[in-house]
């Protein structure tokens, strides 16, 4: 398999940035899941699993290496108060290096009926300290959009399933891919570019797939990963 697209996500439930190249370190693809939005009244992490409208905006990471957020408007923003009336709530925007106690994050189950909080991983803001790179097959996806998903990168192939409990070599990054990635109601939700909301997609993915798609690895060595390079046992 080799590297189709890269992809890292500045703020969390956010749409993110393609790239040709980037860093991968120990936390992650440079910049990934740096910034997430927190509600200032409950003290909780925003994803789009209970507020879907954060997937209507874009993170971009400045040259200053600082993050700003393109409102569906076109508006781009740092600012509290203009997140905080886009969303109808009172929110402030998180740097992962500020943030460094417990992260809760707001969740609902899968029948949206009610909902709880989870805690999530330390460092960057990823929901498990046992993922810091995502990655996905255009095998495994078929005819579903790899937007849905989320993954930092999508393979050329298949057969990443397989990996699970391997170390491997991607460009000059090695992983050791730990898990499947469970998935949960923010694969159905909609998002720009013509994709429709389907609850169909999580169905099938707890019928068909054991409720994970993609495979989630830590980074015991850095490197710079770029489209086209293969994936490789280490």
């Amino acid at each position: 398999m080799r590297v189709l697209e890269l992809w890292r996500y500045p703020v969390k439930s956010l749409q993110g940035q393609r790239l040709d190249a980037v860093d991968v370190g120990t936390q992650g693809l440079a910049g990934d899941r740096q910034w997430a939005l927190f509600d200032r009244s409950t003290g909780y992490g925003l994803t789009a699993r209970r507020v879907p409208d954060l997937l209507f905006a874009a993170a971009r990471l400045r040259a200053d290496g600082g993050v700003e957020v393109v409102l569906p408007d076109g508006t781009a923003t740092t600012d509290d108060d203009v997140l905080s009336d886009w969303l109808g709530r009172p929110v402030t925007l998180r740097a992962a290096d500020v943030e460094r106690g417990p992260r809760h994050y707001e969740a609902p189950d899968d029948d949206e009926d009610v909902w709880d909080a989870f805690e999530g991983a330390s460092g960057a803001f990823h929901d498990s300290s046992r993922i810091r790179v995502s990655l996905v097959s255009t095998g495994t996806l078929g005819t579903w959009d790899r937007r849905r998903f989320r993954a930092n990168v999508l393979l050329d192939g298949s057969g990443e399933d397989g990996l699970v409990g391997s170390t491997v070599r991607l460009g000059g990054a090695v992983l050791d891919v730990l898990k499947p990635v469970s998935r949960c109601v923010m694969v159905t939700r909609p998002q720009p570019g013509g994709i429709a909301r389907d609850n169909g997609v999580l169905k099938t993915i707890h019928r068909e797939r054991g409720s994970t798609l993609a495979v989630g690895a830590l980074v015991p060595v850095p490197g710079r990963v770029a489209v086209g390079d293969a994936l490789t046992p280490a």
